[in-house]
């Protein structure tokens, strides 16, 4: 059996936030603006796509995101809710691509596509020296 034996396409997920100053681009460069920084976009986007297959992984298996490829298409301020939203569009045997969105109220923010793959965590552990850390980033 493999490990995306129970993912199917059309699978989808959401993670919404309220954009707080650490996540504009001004928190880490100074001089910029206090606006949704891309790469806290693209975060979010996969989380919401790690959600979307996590519960049809098998036990000891986690997703990791692999490529990503994404277009930021509007500034969004502190304060606002941003959408970010995944929808599984291909199953390969060891990876998952996945169409994703950000939206701020009906305004698309960004678009792109994402790919995981799958870790058996404890030969990850393994195999790298590291450990899996219980701290969740919601």
């Amino acid at each position: 059996m493999g490990a995306l034996d129970n993912v199917t396409i059309g699978m989808t997920a959401e993670k919404t936030v309220t954009v707080t100053s650490e996540m504009t681009v001004g928190h880490f460069v100074a001089d910029m603006p206090q606006v949704y920084a891309t790469p806290m976009m693209i975060l979010h986007m996969e989380m919401a796509s790690g959600s979307a297959i996590a519960s049809h992984l098998p036990e000891g298996f986690v997703s990791v995101g692999m490529d990503v490829k994404v277009r930021h298409l509007a500034a969004t301020p502190a304060g606002r809710n941003v959408r970010a939203i995944s929808r599984v569009i291909r199953i390969d045997p060891r990876s998952v691509l996945f169409e994703v969105e950000a939206w701020d109220g009906d305004r698309k923010i960004g678009d792109g596509t994402h790919r995981r793959g799958t870790v058996n965590v404890r030969e990850f552990e393994q195999r790298f020296g590291v450990k899996q850390l219980t701290v969740s980033i919601d």
